[in-house]
């Protein structure tokens, strides 16, 4: 197990909330004036899709629904269909139809607790993890493979193969993510993951994380 210090984490979110700030992607859903709904139904679509084709398909998305309960009324079928040009029409659009059904049945209204929250159908820990963020305002990680891939090259890499089940990756996320600027710390390794710490052909000549780098100290 990595040992991972608070000067690390100090480094790393300093570092991170300043390339952030100047390269920092913007999006619809990262809009102060953006509602919970689309803070949530964003993140469902970005769980299998990329962040610029979701930021186009989602103005006339929200047109036709604009809220939870403008999708309760939606049919399968129909929603199937809007969410063709974005490829998850099938078992992804039969799942949003039974997530808006049951919050129909609750008013447009999820529950509080988190347990509650993980029991509605498509919200696994991720999206999960986005409500507390969003909507409750706790220090919560949007932990994906994206981010696993950067707190892994900079403070080590984890033991077990399911993100949402190791706890030295669980544990380091929520001590990344502890910090007064929650949503910008987790926008900011997602775009930093998506721009610099890339899966394939890391630009690490530019990063300014490189310094700490476990991975670039021992690839570099």
């Amino acid at each position: 197990m990595h040992i991972v210090y608070e000067s690390d984490i100090e480094f790393f979110q300093k570092m991170l909330l300043h390339w952030y700030a100047e390269n920092g992607r913007s999006f619809p859903w990262r809009n102060k004036s953006a509602s919970n709904y689309v803070l949530i139904i964003s993140e469902v679509f970005l769980q299998r899709t990329k962040a610029e084709t979701v930021a186009r398909f989602l103005p006339s998305f929200l047109k036709k629904y604009p809220s939870w309960k403008q999708l309760g009324e939606a049919n399968e079928e129909e929603l199937q269909e809007v969410l063709r040009p974005i490829g998850l029409y099938k078992q992804r659009g039969t799942r949003l139809y039974q997530l808006a059904q049951e919050l129909k049945k609750k008013k447009g209204r999820f529950p509080k607790k988190r347990n509650q929250v993980e029991d509605l159908a498509m919200m696994g820990q991720y999206i999960t993890n986005a409500f507390e963020l969003y909507v409750l305002k706790k220090k919560a990680p949007l932990l994906d493979v994206n981010m696993a891939r950067l707190l892994e090259r900079f403070f080590g890499e984890r033991k077990m193969a399911d993100i949402r089940h190791d706890p030295y990756l669980q544990t380091l996320a929520y001590r990344v993510v502890d910090t007064e600027k929650s949503r910008e710390i987790n926008w900011a390794i997602l775009d930093f993951g998506a721009l610099v710490c890339r899966k394939i052909a890391p630009k690490c000549y530019i990063c300014s994380l490189s310094k700490k780098c476990k991975y670039y100290n021992q690839n570099g």
